[in-house]
């Protein structure tokens, strides 16, 4: 009889623990707007698998709200969003975007916009204070899109830059160590621009890649990720870049038409005072349940392929080390495998690259 109470009381702790885990995401949605060829229905169905999801590259607010409604509609639970003002320096303007399940996450408090005074940021990140409801904990979620610019040299700026802001958000979240920064830093995770911010902060996601290669099934580089501090209280139990063409049954051509050519980072995570610091998880395959292990390594992140890159705008693609690869808009960017793959595609090569 002891044996068994014991039993109960050792399930009865699993099933409060695991009900206290939450599911995060973060998803460059490219170009996200209410038009005919975007697939709000697919990308609903990917976001579900997730309780939050901060959206980079949203267009503007209807679609967030749109994604919110469709979230609703196929889930039953009720779903809320939140975005921030169009940022950006030049006519090109982005925004950035919070959605959540209403029985799972609260806003708490603490939208705001980071006031870059040294206007290092092309897109000023955005941030907020949100509430876990299975426990009462708070959490803070930052998110940003680093530009691609047309060299490296414009992207270290801006990753070199967030080392300031990360303190910045420890100011302005005063008692919260379990700050997430996420989105789309256009940098992989071993760049030694990390150097600064590797004092406070680290990346969960080390391996894989998270952008769509022209070839099914394959990914270019490892661009998205969530970053967590070093003495965070968070506790991670799965993270993983999610293969969604494979899940919604398209092909890499049909996703990066009607969804994006970023396939999302999904995160299960506990939070609370008495959760343990967050470690990093180990290299996962890209696959189509977010929250199942991997079953197989993923290529390094150190061995990243570098893609033909070309431009939707004027068909036209480029090798890596041509004049033109870096000055490709992030807007027109799309990535093949090879040469042949472009040409293909009906693209040509550029004039300066032969």
């Amino acid at each position: 009889m002891l044996r068994f109470f014991v039993s109960c009381l050792l399930a009865l702790s699993f099933l409060q623990h695991a009900s206290a885990d939450v599911n995060i995401g973060t998803w460059n949605l490219e170009h996200l707007s209410v038009r005919p060829n975007k697939d709000f229905q697919g990308i609903a169905k990917v976001a579900q698998k997730v309780d939050f999801l901060a959206v980079q590259e949203l267009m503007n607010e209807d679609a967030l709200q749109a994604l919110a409604k469709e979230l609703t509609r196929q889930t039953g639970k009720h779903w809320s969003a939140m975005a921030s003002h169009a940022v950006g320096r030049s006519s090109y303007k982005e925004m950035y975007g919070f959605v959540w399940r209403d029985d799972v996450v609260a806003y708490e408090d603490g939208a705001v916009t980071y006031l870059d005074r040294g206007d290092t940021f092309e897109r000023e990140p955005y941030s907020a204070r949100f509430k876990s409801l299975r426990n009462g904990s708070t959490f803070v979620v930052a998110t940003v899109h680093i530009l691609y610019g047309k060299s490296h040299a414009d992207r270290a700026s801006e990753i070199t830059a967030l080392s300031s802001y990360w303190t910045w958000l420890k100011d302005t979240y005063p008692g919260n160590n379990q700050i997430m920064l996420m989105g789309d830093f256009n940098t992989p995770p071993n760049s030694p621009a990390w150097g600064n911010l590797d004092a406070s902060a680290k990346p969960l996601v080390l391996n894989g890649a998270s952008t769509l290669s022209s070839t099914d099934g394959k990914f270019a580089n490892l661009y998205d990720n969530i970053f967590v501090s070093k003495n965070s209280t968070i506790k991670v139990n799965n993270v993983q870049v999610f293969n969604y063409p494979k899940y919604l049954g398209v092909t890499h051509a049909q996703g990066r038409d009607s969804v994006s050519d970023h396939a999302p980072i999904f995160l299960s995570a506990s939070f609370g005072a008495g959760g343990s610091v967050a470690t990093t998880v180990p290299a996962k395959t890209i696959q189509p349940n977010p929250m199942k292990p991997a079953t197989a390594p993923s290529a390094k992140a150190d061995n990243l392929t570098v893609a033909i890159r070309g431009n939707k705008k004027t068909m036209v693609y480029h090798r890596p080390g041509c004049p033109s690869y870096n000055a490709v808009a992030e807007k027109n960017r799309v990535e093949f495998d090879t040469a042949a793959a472009a040409e293909a595609q009906h693209y040509h090569l550029a004039g300066n690259c032969r």
